[in-house]
């Protein structure tokens, strides 16, 4: 076992280094020597659980703003074939001014880092109810991120907004029938953190996910590599591309085609030009093939992409959801 596992791992090595040294010999980039990191870890503990973070399916096809449309802007609309997501920034009781305050938008990598955290937490306590303690600083930690005073800040922002903000699927099945579904995310919360972080790292505040989203988790959770996360985790699109990828590849039977029309509706929601669309697209996507290699995904003549079934990453064998307490 031992020796298949190096023999692998050299495998791996030659041909991330022959994928990402495209500056004809040079040094890696730091981002790449931390992809070459990430796939040599996955290799190595693909077969366990603590590896394993959730994501809800319909966060994997529709997704949140990349940035921040602005405190102003209080609704963000975006469509994924005859799926809609419709969010909902919302307000919170300030307890020092009694006021009610608005609140933005969740967005970003930070945002959907979050969402996964929740998640994960969620799926392995079989409660809905998350404790925002050291267990967030420990996930901060595993995924790389530094726990200084501005990325904890922006952390605890962008759980704010996601608590306040809520929901909207809306599916088209015909001309004449839709069917919509409310989802908000997070039914309760006490996120009104201390403001001094210089001292400990450790929030007492509780949130708890609303019914019917925390049974639906239970049904519809894609499972994801947190070291392929750690690895995408400065890019809100590679984040995106990664999950979408993750739930739909081990699904997909024979071959399925994607045009470039429909990936910049779904993930160019940042772009006007579609030139540069593909042009980020397409390095992107080759980071996220570089922690998913066993993705199979090929561009067809500029016209597209062919989507071929491909193995999860977390296999079936080593993760399994938690039915809920009761059920």
């Amino acid at each position: 076992m031992k020796k298949n596992t190096d023999s692998e791992l050299r495998q791996t090595l030659l041909s991330l280094t022959e994928t990402l040294d495209s500056a004809g010999g040079k040094p890696l980039s730091s981002v790449k020597k931390r992809l070459v990191k990430t796939r040599v870890e996955m290799v190595l503990n693909q077969q366990d659980i603590s590896n394993a973070a959730f994501q809800h399916s319909i966060l994997c096809q529709a997704f949140l703003p990349y940035k921040d449309p602005g405190h102003e802007v209080r609704l963000w609309d975006h469509r994924q074939g005859s799926a809609r997501l419709l969010l909902k920034a919302g307000e919170v009781l300030n307890p020092k001014t009694d006021e009610w305050e608005q609140i933005g938008l969740p967005y970003g990598a930070k945002a959907r880092l979050i969402l996964a955290y929740v998640n994960t937490q969620a799926i392995k306590a079989q409660s809905p109810i998350v404790d925002v303690e050291e267990s967030l600083s420990a996930f901060i930690a595993k995924l790389g991120l530094h726990r200084e005073g501005k990325t904890i800040a922006m952390i605890k922002e962008q759980l704010r907004r996601l608590a306040a903000s809520n929901i909207n699927m809306a599916f088209t099945l015909s001309n004449e029938q839709v069917v919509q579904t409310k989802f908000d995310i997070i039914k309760a919360f006490d996120l009104w953190f201390p403001r001094d972080d210089s001292q400990r790292v450790l929030w007492t505040s509780q949130i708890q996910l609303s019914e019917d989203y925390y049974k639906s988790l239970a049904q519809h959770a894609v499972p994801l590599n947190i070291e392929a996360l750690k690895a995408l985790a400065h890019s809100a699109m590679a984040i995106d591309i990664y999950t979408w990828l993750a739930q739909r590849l081990h699904r997909i039977e024979g071959t399925q085609f994607v045009g470039w029309a429909n990936l910049k509706e779904q993930f160019g929601q940042a772009y006007t030009r579609m030139d540069n669309f593909k042009r980020d697209f397409r390095a992107t996507l080759l980071l996220v093939k570089t922690v998913y290699k066993e993705a199979r995904i090929e561009e067809l003549d500029n016209k597209g992409f062919n989507l071929q079934n491909s193995p999860s990453q977390i296999p079936k064998s080593v993760y399994q959801v938690p039915a809920l307490n009761g059920e």
